[in-house]
């Protein structure tokens, strides 16, 4: 996931309020038969992609428990046993909805982030020179910081190794698309003559930087909110039961100054003197608890803003939301590539 302030106009485009509650659903006995990948977004339109191409075994998620309840949907990708999961915006959603996955099910055997980030130059990759990430690229980082590089997780080197193999096989989108912001799941074309004068590349290597804008508080989602706030990925709240207690607690979340005031912060990323590939709110949250869970990680970031973009934009917001779309679907090409290659082993 990243950056949020696409929520504020996503509260603008939120559909009516749900009119149903759903019941929590326990996690279904011989979902841990076998080994699981867990492939988490932030917000729907990172996800939506991915989701598509799975075969899920029901729209209605497993919740974990009350009071941080959060979502799951088990189903098969490219071929292999997966959970699904929006973290939600921040880190501190990215740590909450990791924490319950791993005590909700016991059989993940990796880890896989697919989402959108702020673009950063990196002086620390394999052949020592500068590099900038541009608007499309998709960055894979060896580790993330979640406190301005006092700490570090890593990427999983295997799994690395298996994106570097893939990498060449997949054709980046170099023309815009146009988002799903009312969550239709419908294929709206590209943004006219909104084409880069580049191929955009993977970039491997380099350093990620998580950071908290919301002051150590959990950015709220709306249920039902769209591709931008939603809580739950597009192809998944066509189906899912709404649930009007959780819309009406996300409508109050937004009215917290916090998250008001975070979203102006989004802006001001990139100031430490260290050089990083990507600026991102979730990942370095997500890997720190797979490392400490010991099992493997990695991270697909596709770049929204940042640098320079044919409609000669002037940074975040505006080319956020001009290009969360591109940046989405070309990590989530990646992360495609590489759950069809990746192994899993055969035992939990």
């Amino acid at each position: 996931m990243r950056r949020i302030a696409f929520v504020v106009a996503l509260v603008l485009l939120a559909g009516g309020v749900p009119a149903s509650a759903l019941a929590a659903a326990p996690a279904p006995s011989g979902v841990c038969a076998q080994p699981r990948l867990l492939i988490v977004s932030a917000f729907p339109a990172e996800m939506g992609v991915i989701m598509k191409a799975t075969k899920l075994d029901s729209v209605e998620p497993i919740r974990s428990p009350a009071p941080k309840s959060k979502e799951f949907w088990t189903g098969t990708l490219e071929g292999k046993p997966v959970i699904e999961a929006l973290t939600g915006i921040g880190p501190v959603n990215a740590t909450d909805t990791t924490n319950a996955a791993f005590s909700l099910f016991s059989c993940i055997k990796g880890v896989v982030f697919s989402g959108v980030a702020g673009a950063g130059s990196d002086h620390n990759g394999a052949n020592g020179a500068a590099r900038q990430s541009r608007i499309g690229d998709v960055t894979v980082p060896d580790r993330w910081t979640n406190d301005g590089g006092q700490t570090w997780a890593a990427a999983s080197g295997s799994m690395l190794s298996t994106a570097a193999k893939v990498a060449p096989t997949v054709t980046l989108q170099s023309d815009a698309p146009l988002g799903d912001y009312a969550c239709t799941c419908v294929d709206w074309g590209n943004i006219p003559g909104d084409t880069f004068p580049y191929t955009p590349a993977v970039l491997f290597h380099g350093d990620g930087s998580t950071t908290d804008p919301f002051g150590g508080k959990a950015a709220p989602c709306l249920q039902h909110g769209g591709d931008l706030a939603g809580c739950e990925p597009c192809p998944a709240a066509l189906g899912t039961s709404p649930d009007p207690a959780r819309f009406l607690t996300g409508m109050v979340g937004m009215a917290d100054p916090a998250f008001i005031t975070g979203l102006f912060a989004l802006a001001n990323e990139g100031g430490s003197g260290h050089e990083y590939i990507e600026f991102d709110e979730e990942t370095g949250a997500v890997a720190a608890i797979a490392n400490s869970h010991g099992v493997p990680m990695i991270g697909f970031r596709g770049i929204s803003d940042g640098t320079a973009d044919p409609l000669m934009l002037p940074g975040f917001p505006s080319q956020f939301f001009v290009y969360t779309q591109i940046a989405a679907n070309n990590a989530a090409k990646m992360t495609l590539a590489f759950v069809n290659a990746y192994r899993l082993p055969h035992k939990v």
